[in-house]
């Protein structure tokens, strides 16, 4: 069967999202994921528009084998240098300029005339393949440009060593027929495309974005541009979960298939929520916790009998936990939990599997009953990166007039820390006691806790966005005790904004 490549973009467009500030090792925690999921290409950033992003490009393009590492680029000798630069050693290099071809942005954006455009196209797509094999070129707003001229740029890119053209819809504009006839169109108007695949990138601004993207394929597209739960620039882009279910849940239909192993997708999904700190709704297609919760009784009864009846897809085969609640407890032993990961997707090495046993084993002394939730969270929690502090312990006393006395004890370099401070409830006079460790002004923007299960002793999570200066990060801790939860998200937060006073 005909494959359509997958293009992750999440590091890239999905980093976007407004209040969403990946850094380095968040890029690369996720690449490794979205190599393990099976995307074709990640699009790891922008790395002219800032030496993190640069940075970031760079470690991802070392960090996986199987995907071509792709870095963004507008139509600029010095941008394309850069990009150039930071993939320099992926083991699949590709390089994605761009260039807006609609009148409204040569108009009042760029100040160039269409012949401008054409021009700097040829000139400069033969640049960007003088360092790379694989050029992507995109052709910004194209679904607002004039179609014979779209064609027309098109053809001069792919003469000039184009080997993918997309067809954005930067502003999220289209119908989803109206996509269909665009590619229609360009396939049999644009010279030279039989030899390049046409890639489609679709933005949600109507709720469009996956509709659009799965109308491109049936005329012919064979690259979707999407990013994991559809983050990405306003409304976002073409959600990844969507479009490779669709393909997969109605392949009679599309006649093709993707390499996505789909039982990493709630994985994925959760990794991206977790690092983020954007939630996903309930009612989320694919992905949504009510999903496949059926509350009507005709739907129950029918459940009961048969999950086909109200059930298009199993939840199994998208990797979400079917078996809430029963699995694993402290008696279970390391054959088991190994068992249990493998059969949850998690496949890890064994150094890797005592390491999470271990971590397992010690949420067991607090905890009688473990969820798959629970383990899925504290496994993908697990995974940060070197930390400048580390967690001791905290006490807490209440004082006169009910005021909240909390001593945190932390360690760096090996030494004991301790400060003690007073607040408004335990987590304002933690994060005090932190700061006066740290000794510098760090605000919070926003503070959350959920229960990751639906047992009473179930893990909690706290999600803090902190800001220092002109940064902004999210990070996340797990506990039983949310309190020690909230402590742990907080130091996560200090280690990734590298303090080490």
């Amino acid at each position: 069967m005909e494959k359509v490549k997958i293009f992750d973009t999440t590091l890239r467009d999905g980093e976007q999202t407004p209040r969403v500030n990946l850094n380095k090792e968040d890029k690369i925690m996720i690449a490794k994921q979205l190599e393990k999921l099976g995307v074709d290409i990640i699009e790891a950033g922008f790395p002219a528009s800032s030496e993190g992003d640069f940075e970031g490009v760079r470690a991802v393009a070392q960090a996986v084998e199987n995907p071509i590492v792709c870095a963004l680029s507008r139509l600029v000798k010095e941008d394309i240098q850069r990009a150039a630069e930071a993939v320099k050693y992926a083991k699949h290099p590709r390089i994605h300029v761009f260039l807006a071809t609609s009148d409204i942005h040569l108009e009042h954006k760029l100040k160039m005339t269409r012949q401008q455009v054409i021009d700097r196209t040829r000139e400069l797509v033969a640049y960007a393949k003088s360092f790379v094999d694989d050029i992507q070129f995109s052709a910004e707003d194209a679904t607002r440009t004039d179609k014979d001229y779209l064609c027309q740029v098109f053809e001069v890119a792919i003469s000039s060593g184009a080997t993918t053209i997309n067809v954005p819809d930067t502003v999220g504009f289209i119908q989803p027929i109206e996509y269909y006839e665009l590619i229609s169109y360009i396939k049999k108007n644009t010279k030279g495309v039989e030899n390049v695949t046409i890639s489609a990138h679709c933005h949600d601004d109507l709720g469009l974005a996956t509709a659009n993207a799965l109308s491109g394929v049936m005329a012919g597209v064979r690259q979707i541009e999407c990013t994991i739960n559809g983050l990405g620039e306003r409304a976002g882009n073409t959600a990844l979960e969507e479009a490779v279910m669709a393909i997969d849940t109605r392949s009679e239909m599309y006649g093709i298939s993707t390499n996505i192993n789909t039982r990493q997708i709630y994985k994925t999904s959760k990794l991206v929520t977790s690092l983020t700190g954007v939630d996903i709704a309930p009612t989320k297609s694919v992905i949504g916790e009510n999903c496949f919760l059926h509350e009507s009784g005709i739907h129950q009864d029918g459940i009961i009998k048969n999950r086909s009846t109200y059930e298009i897809m199993d939840s199994s085969k998208i990797g979400i936990p079917k078996n809430d609640g029963l699995v694993l407890g402290k008696h279970s032993g390391r054959h088991a939990f190994k068992v249990f990961l493998e059969h949850n997707g998690f496949h890890f090495d064994d150094e890797k599997i005592n390491e999470a046993f271990g971590e397992f084993k010690k949420l067991t002394d607090t905890k009688k009953y473990l969820t798959v939730e629970d383990i899925t969270s504290l496994l993908t929690d697990g995974e940060v990166e070197k930390e400048n502090y580390s967690f001791v312990s905290y006490h807490s006393a209440t004082l006169e007039d009910r005021i909240t006395q909390v001593s945190v004890i932390l360690q760096k370099d090996g030494q004991i820390i301790q400060q003690t401070a007073v607040g408004n409830g335990q987590v304002d006079a933690s994060y005090k006691a932190i700061n006066k460790i740290v000794n510098q002004p760090i605000e919070i923007i926003n503070y959350e806790i959920n229960a990751i299960s639906s047992q009473s002793d179930a893990l909690g999570e706290a999600r803090v966005r902190l800001k220092l200066g002109n940064r902004e990060i999210n990070t996340s801790g797990l506990d039983v005790d949310i309190i020690k939860a909230s402590i742990l998200a907080y130091i996560q937060g200090i280690n990734k904004l590298g303090l080490e006073f």
